[in-house]
C-alpha cells in the first residue's frame, strides 16, 4: 500500500529534501509552507500521516495540531523541533501529536518513526473484539473507549496504550515493551514520554469515586487491573 505523507515545513531546503528523500521510499508526498496552506490540505484531502513543523507560520505547529484534535482528526502527527528541553517536547504532545523529532535528524530515524506510526493505524476492517475490564469498555474497530459509561476522549496515543494495556490486563508490561508496541522504538531510559501518556490516560480514567485502573510496578512497568 502507498502511503500518502503531507510535509508541513516552512524551511524549503527542508522540506524539497524530505520530499525528494519519502517519493524515493515510495511514499506519496503533498507538502505545505505554513500553517494555513496545512490546514487548506488538510481539508481537501486526508493524509495518512503529517509531518509538522512546530515553528512554522501562521498558525504554528502546535497550533495546527490542536486545531485538528480539536476537530475530531486522528491523523497520526510526527512533530518536528528545534527545542530540545523537555517543557517544549511536551508542549507538543499536550497538543496532541503522536511523537517528535528533534532537529538536525537522520532521515532513517524519520522512516523509522513513520512507520511505527501506520503500523498504528489498522485496517478499518481488522476483526476484534471488544474488551472490558471492570467498568473499563474499549472498542477497538471504532477506536473508542468508554468509563462507567461515560466516554472517554482520547488522542492515538493514548487510546493505543489504553487498548495495549487492556488487552493485557492483570499483566506487568515493561517499559521497552510499551515503547516498541506504541512508538516502535524504545527512546531509552532518560525518556518521560511514556510516564506522560501514562499520567494523561489516568486524569482521563481516574474521576472522583472511581477505582484508579492503571498501576505502576515500581523499577519494572505498568499493568491495568480490576480494582
Amino acid at each position: 500500500m502507498t502511503h500518502t505523507v503531507l510535509i508541513a515545513e516552512d524551511d524549503r531546503a527542508i522540506r524539497d529534501s524530505l520530499t525528494r528523500a519519502l517519493t524515493l521510499e515510495g511514499y506519496r508526498v503533498r507538502i505545505a509552507a505554513d500553517g494555513t496552506q496545512t490546514l487548506a490540505v488538510l481539508a481537501e484531502q486526508r493524509p495518512d500521516v503529517l509531518v509538522l513543523d512546530v515553528m512554522m507560520p501562521a498558525p504554528d505547529g502546535l497550533e495546527v495540531c490542536r486545531r485538528l484534535r480539536a476537530a475530531g482528526d486522528r491523523t497520526p502527527v510526527l512533530m518536528l523541533t528545534a527545542r530540545v528541553e523537555v517543557p517544549d517536547r511536551i508542549a507538543g504532545l499536550d497538543a496532541g501529536a503522536d511523537d517528535y523529532l528533534v532537529k538536525p535528524f537522520d532521515v532513517d530515524e524519520l522512516f523509522a518513526r513513520l512507520r511505527a506510526l501506520l503500523r498504528r493505524n489498522p485496517p478499518a476492517d481488522s476483526p476484534e473484539d471488544v474488551l472490558t475490564v471492570a467498568d473499563l469498555r474499549v472498542e477497538p474497530p471504532a477506536r473508542r473507549a468508554w468509563r462507567s459509561g461515560r466516554e472517554l476522549e482520547l488522542s492515538r496515543t493514548e487510546f493505543d496504550l489504553l487498548e495495549l494495556l487492556t488487552r493485557n490486563a492483570g499483566a506487568v508490561l515493561d517499559q521497552t515493551t510499551l515503547y516498541e508496541r506504541i512508538w516502535g522504538y524504545d527512546f531509552g531510559p532518560g525518556s518521560k514520554n511514556l510516564a506522560v501518556f501514562i499520567g494523561y490516560l489516568r486524569r482521563k480514567l481516574d474521576r472522583p469515586g472511581l477505582a484508579p485502573l492503571i498501576h505502576t510496578v515500581r523499577g519494572v512497568g505498568y499493568t491495568l487491573r480490576e480494582p
